[in-house]
């Protein structure tokens, strides 16, 4: 018999906390029964297996960043709005670091709560960038281009990558900074010539 009131949420709820004190990669379906005090083969009648465990808690954790980002963004625009989004960001991988390491799977396609979730996401860069000009093609480089900025800062944080001595806000703010100049001068539609391998 599953424990009474254990529900499929409940199940995501308790890997989400569990993900943030151990590390995502540490979750385990037998850590996770543990912790709700029911025997492993009860955790089935909630959820599939442990995909589907780290399926919906990216979904969560998708959910839960996207209504940050928002927040932070509404009513401001430029650099403003550029600064807050990624405060907003960082400072959510460092509330939640197993569910920030969740948030990077891309959604399910057959999961419309995580579609909906990343693009709302998305949606927030997406009108940020609209202050800077940029809408289509090149907003979803740009998009992809400030992702990948702040997660290697963010990452290299939590992994204990920054040893000098130097204020890391600092550099957090640079980054951010540098990456305001570089969305004003971002390269327009343009013809992006393939280069393949040299034999």
């Amino acid at each position: 018999m599953p424990r009474a009131g254990l529900t499929p949420g409940r199940v995501v709820e308790e890997a989400a906390v569990l993900a943030d004190e151990a590390g995502l990669d540490r979750l385990t379906l037998a850590l996770l029964a543990q912790r709700l005090g029911v025997a492993l083969p009860s955790l089935y009648k909630h959820v599939k297996g442990l995909d589907d465990v780290r399926q919906q808690l990216g979904a969560l954790a998708t959910a839960e960043l996207a209504a940050q980002l928002a927040d932070a963004a509404a009513g401001r625009a430029g650099l403003d709005a550029l600064l807050a989004v990624a405060v907003a960001y960082r400072s959510y991988a460092r509330r939640h670091p197993g569910r920030y390491a969740a948030a990077q799977r891309a959604p399910d396609p057959e999961d419309p709560v995580h579609v909906a979730a990343g693009e709302r996401a998305v949606g927030t860069i997406f009108a940020a960038l609209r202050g800077y000009g940029l809408d289509g093609d090149d907003a979803v480089d740009a998009t992809r281009g400030l992702r990948s900025a702040l997660h290697g800062f963010v990452s290299l944080e939590q992994a204990g990558g920054f040893g000098l001595p130097q204020d890391v806000d600092r550099s957090f703010d640079s980054l951010v900074r540098s990456f305001d100049v570089a969305l004003r001068a971002w390269p327009r539609d343009r013809t992006v010539e393939t280069v393949g391998p040299r034999g």
